[in-house]
């Protein structure tokens, strides 16, 4: 009996009974996700995998992944013959070594790889926290967290022996424990060390045409404006309460661009991936939706029935010529954009060299499509449900959409305020194609131009925007990664 018991008790069936509901909650989310996906064909691609990613995680007792793998309490150190030099910290972290939870410590975690500074902190959102040149751990914000840190540790040579943590030998702390990573816990490094996001950008950019606009490179300035909803976003963000890290993760929403909000909140705000990640799949899916009122609000009739002139026809040299020059440019301009940036123009000189065809068709297919399995999967892992289910989510997806539509709104009306100085004039339409969302939003822009034209031809004008958007929300991804990373 004590034995059927036991196996009761063991069941995900027994958890939700226990405590576990909200667990049950994003599985019912996971699978309205999965019917936006297969019925409606919403993103299906990256968001099954995501919604999938989801059910798997919040499985009670599945253990498949996990936010912290070590946790440790209440540390006494002794570093230099017993001096003792940290005291009654309470700490979690993951499975790289950094930092995610501390509570009234004597420590902080720097943002880079395995650092941990040893100081007084009192605060207890130490994302982004650093050592200066003066010896201080400054948080994200620039405020001093900590003056004369004595020391920098690597976490690399730790082990954990009856319960005692150990760091070459030397007890760091008691009661420690470490939990055996799942399987999308050594999935998610992909994730967490940017290798995802940039590996997609390579396939993107075999699949990308720059032709159009190669052929107008006044479309890269539409590109550019569709890019304001990221930083009106950031400063509402910041306004309401948001880190500058947290607010320039969700503020890239407005990109439209999934692997680029993949990431920066990997790097800036990784415990807002999964509701970030969700919020920019799902509105990159509903352009068709989104952008069609506000591309009428903003234009009149007589805008949306301009006709453009056919686009010149752009020779081989230059399309091998341009993702040199553009790598080139933005790594010297925005050292921080130079992974996705260039991940994005060697996909497209794979394309357009002529010599590599087998790679070309390698990153357009096979790698695309493993690579998008694990980054759909491992994203969707991070939406737990203590991280999901709360206030601050739900301002997230709001303040997403608003990000979406400023983006979509700020090429339009630029296109709007060029008409003014051109000659020949461009169908403002096209504008709002500046956002990420390839090609899915320079379709919108035809479909919307010929329900008023049906004459009109807009697809390949709206692509040089289109294309000019996913370089734009590159450049304001290492703009942001810079300031604040």
């Amino acid at each position: 009996m004590d034995a059927i018991i036991n196996f009761i008790e063991s069941t995900g069936f027994y958890q939700f009974f226990t405590g576990h509901w909200k667990e049950l909650v994003m599985i019912l989310i996971s699978c309205v996700l999965m019917y936006l996906a297969i019925v409606k064909k919403f993103e299906p691609l990256l968001l099954l995998p995501i919604a999938f990613g989801m059910l798997l995680t919040n499985l009670p007792i599945a253990e498949l992944f996990h936010n912290d793998l070590f946790t440790g309490g209440h540390v006494n150190w002794d570093m230099f013959g017993g001096a003792t030099v940290v005291n009654s910290a309470d700490f979690n972290y993951d499975m790289l070594g950094n930092l995610s939870i501390l509570q009234s410590g004597d420590v902080a975690m720097n943002n880079g790889f395995s650092n941990l500074i040893i100081g007084h902190i009192a605060d207890s959102s130490l994302y982004g926290a650093f050592i200066n040149n003066y010896g201080q751990v400054v948080s994200a914000a620039g405020e001093v967290l900590s003056e004369n840190v004595p020391v920098v540790i690597d976490l690399a040579a730790t082990y954990i022996q009856d319960g005692v943590l150990y760091q070459e030998g030397l007890e760091i702390a008691r009661s420690a424990s470490i939990v055996t990573p799942g399987l999308l816990d050594y999935l998610y490094l992909g994730v967490k060390l940017g290798i995802y996001p940039c590996l997609i950008f390579l396939g993107v950019g075999a699949m990308t045409d720059f032709e159009p606009l190669i052929a107008n490179p006044k479309s890269l300035l539409l590109g550019a404006a569709a890019q304001l909803g990221i930083f009106v976003t950031f400063i509402g963000a910041a306004l309401l309460g948001f880190t500058g890290l947290e607010a320039s993760s969700i503020g890239i929403i407005g990109g439209a661009d999934g692997p680029t909000a993949i990431f920066v909140t990997s790097k800036l705000a990784p415990h807002l991936l999964g509701p970030i990640a969700v919020a920019a799949y799902s509105y990159m899916a509903l352009v068709p939706v989104i952008q069609p009122p506000i591309m009428k609000l903003l234009t009149t009739k007589k805008e949306r029935s301009i006709v453009m002139k056919p686009l010149r026809k752009v020779s081989r040299t230059e399309k091998i010529i341009f993702p040199i020059l553009i790598t080139i440019f933005v790594a010297l301009l925005v050292p921080a954009a130079a992974p996705l940036v260039g991940s994005l123009m060697l996909g497209n000189l794979f394309k357009e060299c002529g010599v590599t065809e087998r790679l070309s068709k390698t990153v357009q297919n096979e790698l695309m499509n493993i690579v998008t399995i694990f980054l759909g999967v491992t994203v969707g892992a991070t939406a737990t449900a203590d991280a999901f289910l709360n206030w601050q989510t739900i301002k997230i997806l709001v303040m997403g959409v608003c990000a979406f539509a400023l983006g979509t709104a700020g090429g339009v009306l630029l296109a709007k305020f060029m008409n003014l100085f051109l000659k020949n004039k461009i169908n403002p339409l096209i504008g709002s194609a500046g956002v990420s969302a390839v090609p899915m939003a320079a379709r919108v822009s035809q479909v919307v131009g010929q329900k008023e034209n049906p004459g009109n031809f807009l697809l390949m004008h709206a692509m040089g925007p289109n294309v000019a958007g996913v370089i734009g929300s590159a450049i304001a991804a290492g703009v942001l990664i810079a300031v604040f990373g």
